[in-house]
């Protein structure tokens, strides 16, 4: 039985795994993008106002100014 339940272990730890590394670069992407271009920022500000809130949060938490549209 044990022999049987390892694959799929495996399988479910590696899904995870993928998962939670394209979340991290997904995140990573989306933070430079609106670090580095204004016009994303407002083009986030129109459609996901709670990304944008999120992102000025973590830039005033981090001890950076100056970012604000």
């Amino acid at each position: 039985m044990a022999c049987t339940v390892e694959p799929l272990v495996k399988k479910i730890f590696k899904g995870v795994l993928v998962a939670g590394l394209k979340g991290v670069f997904g995140a990573y992407f989306l933070f430079n993008k609106m670090n580095t271009s204004q016009d994303f920022r407002k083009t986030m500000n129109k459609k996901f106002l709670f990304i944008l809130e999120v992102y000025y949060k973590s830039i005033e938490q981090s001890g950076i100014y100056g970012t604000r549209l």
